[in-house]
C-alpha cells in the first residue's frame, strides 16, 4: 500500500495531529501505567511517497488502536503531560530534525530508522539510571510502555473469484478485519458503519468489468466520498469547466453518481453483501448517503448533524424521479431551473429536488417529521401534516408547483456549506447565536412569495419573511396543508378566532440601556489611596463587566475556531472544560451572594417592577 503526502512536513503535522487529537478525546494512560497495552495493534507496513519529489521510505503504520499507542506515549511524556506535549514528543521521536533531502548516502528511510533507533537507546539508558537510583517515577513509565504488542499484516490469500482489483484486495481486508473488530470491542457509530460499508461497496462495484457507466465518474465520486477529492476539484476532475466547484454541487454529483439506475440496484447489493443483510430499502441507501454528503460541511453544521441524517435515514431526496435517468444540469443559478422545471424537464427538476433538498436537510429546514411536530407552533418546527422527507421533495419538485420550485432553487441558491443559516434553530433548543457574520450578510433562508418579482415574502413593513420548515412542508402540497391546518381550526377553535398582530404592531417595551463610557482600570495605588467607597465600587464594576466582555470575546473566537477548523483535535481538552466550568459556577454563586446581600431577598426584580 502506498500513502501520499504534500511533504515530510505535511506527515509530521498529520501525526501530530492525529495524537493531540485522539488525547484529547479519550485516554488509557491510567490503565496503561497499571498493566501495559494488553491487546495487540493492528498494523502493516505502508511506503510513505511525497508530491514534493523528497524520497519514499517504508514503515509500519497502526489501523486499529491509534488510541492504546497514543497513551502510551502519554505515560511515556509524563504525568503533568498534556495532549500538546505527547504529540510533539511522539513526533520528536519518530522523525526528530531528520531532513527530507539525502545526506551522506543514507536514504531517508534509513536516516529516520537511525533516529529511532538513537532514541530508543537513550530511553534504554534512563530506565537503567532510574532503577539503579530507585527512581521509580521514571522507571516504571519506560517499563510499561516501551514495547507494545502488535499484529503485523504482510499480506493476504484472496478468493479466485474476487471483484476486486489485486492492488484493493489488502485494503479491503484490513477494512474488513477493522469492521469486525469495532463491531466485537467498541462499536463505530452508524454514520461511521454507512461510511466504511458505502465506500467498500463502491470500491468494489467500480471492479465489475459489465458495469454500464464509465469507471471513471464512478473513481471521482470514490474521491468525493473518502474525502480525497475537495469540491474545488469539480471542474478539474469531470472536464467541465460549467461546473461550479461548490459543496452542494459535490452533493449533487455524489447523489447522481450513485442513484443511476445502472449503479443504485449493483451497488446496494454489494452493501448487502458487506453487511451481511438480506434486503436494502430505499431508505436504508439514503441513510449510507447522509454522512457522505455532509462531509464538507459537517463541523459547521454539527449542532443539527442528527437531525440532518434522521432525515437522510427516512429517505432523503430519493424521490422516485430521482432514481429514474437523468443528468444535472449545470448552473451557477439554480432559479433559472425554475421555469424549465415548471415545463416538465426531467433534469431541471431533478437538479432541483436534489440540490434544494440537500440544503433544506443539512440546514434543519425539512427532517424527519415526529408526532410531537405535526400542528404545532410554527417557530417550535411544527408542520401543517407529516409525510417522510422523499415525498416533500417529490411534492415541492413537481411539476407545476411553482411555490415548491422556487422554495428549493432560493434554498440552493443561499446555502453555505461553513455556517448555520439564522431559521435553522428552533427557540426549544440552547443553542447560541453565532455573532460572527453579524457585520456581513446575513445567512438566513427566506421564505418564497410567487406574486412578487423577486419571489421573497415579505411583512407588512417590507421586511422578508423567514423561511420555516411549515412553509416547506406546505410549499409541498399546499391544498393538503391548507386543509389539515382548516381542519385543526375548526376542532380547536368553534368560535371565531381573534386576528393576531405581527410581532412589529405588538406593545412592547425593551429595557433601557444605558452606555457606559470606556475608562481605564484602577491601579493599585488607587485602591489604596482614601477614595470613597462608591467611585472604587464603580470601578470595581468596570473591571468586572470588562473581564467579562473578555471572557466572551474568547469563547467567541473559540467558537469560531471549532465551527471553521473542525473539532479535531479539539479546541479545548475535556480537563479544561471541567476546570473553567467550576470557576465560572463559582463567580455565579459569589455574584449571586452579593446580589442578596444588597437586596435581602431571594428574587430578582421584574422589569415592569417600579424601582423607588
Amino acid at each position: 500500500m502506498r500513502y501520499r503526502y504534500q511533504s515530510l512536513r505535511h506527515l509530521k503535522d498529520h501525526v501530530r495531529q492525529t495524537i493531540h487529537g485522539t488525547l484529547a478525546i479519550n485516554s488509557y494512560a491510567v490503565s496503561i501505567l497499571g498493566r501495559k497495552v494488553t491487546r495487540p495493534l493492528i498494523t502493516h507496513p505502508v511506503e510513505f511517497t511525497f508530491e514534493d519529489g523528497a524520497e519514499p521510505f517504508y514503515a509500519l503504520v497502526v489501523r486499529d488502536g491509534i488510541t492504546r499507542l497514543a497513551s502510551a506515549w502519554a505515560v511515556l511524556a509524563g504525568p503533568d503531560a498534556e495532549a500538546g506535549k505527547a504529540a510533539d514528543l511522539v513526533v520528536e521521536s519518530l522523525f526528530g530534525d531528520t531532513p527530507a533531502e539525502p545526506a551522506g548516502g543514507a536514504s531517508l528511510g534509513e536516516r529516520l530508522a537511525a533516529h529511532r533507533q538513537a532514541h530508543r537507546n537513550a530511553l534504554t539508558g534512563e530506565f537503567q539510571r532510574a532503577t539503579a537510583e530507585d527512581d521509580a517515577e521514571r522507571s516504571v513509565p519506560i517499563g510499561q510502555t516501551f514495547v507494545v504488542p502488535a499484529d503485523i499484516a504482510v499480506g493476504i490469500e484472496g478468493h479466485l473469484e474476487r471483484l476486486l482489483a489485486p492492488e484493493d484486495v489488502f485494503d479491503d481486508a484490513m477494512r474488513s478485519i477493522l469492521a469486525s473488530v469495532h463491531v466485537e470491542f467498541k462499536a463505530w457509530d452508524t454514520a461511521a458503519q454507512n461510511v466504511e460499508v458505502a465506500t467498500r461497496a463502491l470500491k468494489r462495484l467500480i471492479q465489475i468489468d459489465d458495469l454500464e457507466v464509465p469507471k471513471e465518474d464512478l473513481q471521482v465520486v470514490y474521491g468525493m466520498a473518502v474525502g480525497r477529492i475537495g469540491p474545488e476539484d469539480l471542474p478539474k476532475e469531470y472536464g467541465d469547466d460549467r461546473l461550479p466547484g461548490t459543496a452542494l454541487w459535490r452533493g449533487v454529483q455524489v447523489v447522481h453518481g450513485l442513484t443511476r439506475p445502472q449503479v443504485f440496484g449493483r451497488l446496494k447489493d454489494q452493501a448487502k453483501i458487506i453487511k451481511g443483510g438480506s434486503r436494502m430499502s430505499a431508505k436504508g441507501f439514503a441513510d449510507m448517503l447522509g454522512p457522505i454528503l455532509d462531509r464538507p460541511w459537517r463541523n459547521a453544521k454539527k449542532a443539527v448533524s442528527k437531525q440532518a441524517r434522521n432525515a437522510w435515514g427516512n429517505g432523503g431526496v430519493l424521490t422516485g424521479d430521482v432514481l429514474k435517468e437523468w443528468d444535472p444540469v449545470l448552473t451557477d443559478d439554480f432559479t433559472e431551473l425554475v421555469q424549465p422545471a415548471m415545463d416538465g424537464d426531467l433534469d431541471a427538476r431533478c437538479t432541483l429536488a436534489v440540490a434544494g433538498g440537500i440544503a433544506l436537510i443539512a440546514d434543519k429546514l425539512l427532517t424527519r417529521n415526529v408526532g410531537s411536530s405535526l400542528l404545532a407552533a410554527k417557530e417550535k418546527g411544527g408542520v401543517p401534516f407529516r409525510a417522510d422527507v422523499p415525498k416533500i421533495v417529490e411534492g415541492l419538485s413537481a411539476p407545476g408547483n411553482e411555490l415548491g420550485l422556487w422554495t428549493l432553487a432560493l434554498a440552493a441558491n443561499r446555502f453555505r456549506h461553513d455556517a448555520l443559516p439564522e431559521n435553522a434553530q428552533v427557540l426549544r433548543q440552547l443553542i447560541r447565536r453565532d455573532r460572527s457574520h453579524q457585520e456581513g450578510t446575513p445567512y438566513v433562508h427566506l421564505k418564497v412569495d410567487v406574486t412578487h418579482p423577486d419571489k421573497i415574502a415579505r411583512d407588512e413593513h417590507g421586511v422578508p419573511v423567514r423561511l420555516l420548515e411549515w412553509d416547506v412542508v406546505w410549499a409541498s402540497d399546499p391544498q393538503r396543508a391548507e386543509s389539515a391546518w382548516k381542519a385543526q381550526q375548526f376542532r380547536q377553535s368553534p368560535l371565531p378566532m381573534m386576528p393576531v398582530l405581527p410581532a412589529g404592531l405588538r406593545e412592547e417595551s425593551d429595557p433601557a440601556e444605558t452606555d457606559v463610557s470606556p475608562a481605564a482600570e484602577p491601579s493599585a495605588d488607587q485602591l489604596s489611596a482614601p477614595v470613597p467607597a462608591a467611585r472604587r465600587a464603580e470601578g470595581f464594576q468596570r473591571t468586572l463587566r470588562n473581564a467579562l466582555e473578555s471572557a466572551q470575546y474568547a469563547l467567541d473566537g473559540l467558537t469560531d475556531i471549532d465551527r471553521t477548523a473542525g473539532s479535531w483535535p479539539p479546541v479545548m481538552e475535556a480537563a479544561s472544560f471541567g476546570s473553567l466550568r467550576q470557576t465560572l459556577l463559582e463567580l455565579q454563586t459569589d455574584l449571586e451572594n452579593l446580589r442578596r446581600n444588597i437586596q435581602g431577598d431571594d428574587s430578582l426584580p421584574l422589569e415592569d417592577d417600579d424601582v423607588a
